[in-house]
């Protein structure tokens, strides 16, 4: 199997990692317990393995095209901000729920971003190179959007005895990656090993869904009756940012690869960099994480018409156009 197989499988595997961690919680419930103890160093190998695919280097790369990244900055940073603030209206008055919505889709993707530009014939270097630039915008901006958005009322609970796991097992990886690139990057083995840790992101993820939905089975049961509101959230931003990113393209005036690229980094979202977060918040706030993985599955499966719809009507070749 190629790397682009498992890639192209990816939806499929999380989604049945997702109901044998399902089934494994309700048959074991002690399970969670024993499991959850794995869901860190997993998270942390997962943003390892991440963060290794974004190369900090290409930075100033990114400046190189001001228009594409110009456009991909207001877009995520100032146009989808004010999307999630007004779709989260519509949501229930559920502390939990809210908090979970806003963390994972304030914070645009820098993983399956690239793989699904590629899958849908878009400008897969660009994509490349924008991805560290929206990794670090994002860590500054999100702290003020949530302040901005669930208020102090909200924001309280992440008392710094509790995120400071959250922060190691995000930091740590991404110092990391960065150590690892600064040492390795002008040795002649550097580009084997990128590609060999560039199978690990697939595996990885669907183990922290099941080790997650293990975890988390009773509470997800029991939370089953939100299911159908993360899932009106989640498409309606997937629709919304669709027609976002073609207006965009056409006011910057972006080339069809490139409009392709701004559709997929609108669309897509950083679930699992949020989701440590997340799972550090205090007891009584589990759903916040069950929304992560929720919108996380929804994305993987609107990525699946992402991919048909974007390259075939929304930026089409100059023939078919016609």
């Amino acid at each position: 199997m190629t790397r682009e197989t498992l890639e192209r499988r990816q939806v499929w595997i999380y989604l049945l990692a997702l109901l044998l961690g399902l089934a494994a919680g309700s048959l074991w419930p002690g399970a969670g317990e024993s499991l959850d103890a794995l869901v860190w160093p997993a998270l942390a190998l997962l943003l390892y393995a991440t963060f290794t695919q974004v190369r900090i280097r290409a930075v100033p790369q990114a400046f190189k095209d001001a228009r594409l990244l110009l456009t991909a900055l207001i877009g995520n940073f100032a146009v989808m901000p004010v999307v999630v603030w007004g779709l989260v209206q519509f949501a229930p008055e559920d502390q939990a729920l809210r908090l979970g919505l806003l963390l994972v889709l304030l914070v645009p993707c820098t993983d399956w971003f690239i793989t699904f530009t590629q899958l849908g014939k878009g400008d897969a270097t660009g994509a490349t190179v924008l991805a560290p630039t929206l990794l670090i915008v994002q860590f500054l901006l999100l702290p003020l959007y949530l302040w901005l958005m669930a208020g102090e009322e909200l924001t309280s609970v992440f008392t710094p005895a509790d995120i400071w796991p959250a922060l190691v097992v995000v930091l740590l990886p991404l110092g990391l990656a960065a150590l690892s690139e600064l040492l390795l990057s002008r040795g002649p083995g550097y580009r084997q090993f990128t590609s060999a840790v560039s199978w690990w992101p697939v595996p990885l993820l669907a183990l922290v869904v099941f080790l997650v939905a293990v975890s988390h089975a009773g509470q997800a049961y029991e939370t089953l009756h939100l299911l159908p509101v993360v899932i009106a959230v989640a498409a309606s931003f997937l629709v919304l940012s669709l027609i976002i990113a073609r207006a965009l393209a056409a006011v910057a005036r972006l080339p069809m690869e490139q409009g392709r690229t701004l559709a997929f980094t609108l669309g897509t979202r950083n679930s699992f960099i949020v989701l440590p977060f997340a799972l550090s918040l205090p007891a009584g706030w589990e759903i916040a994480a069950i929304v992560i993985v929720m919108q996380s599955m929804v994305e993987l499966l609107g990525m699946i018409c992402y991919l048909w719809f974007v390259p075939r009507v929304l930026f089409p070749e100059p023939r078919a156009a016609q």
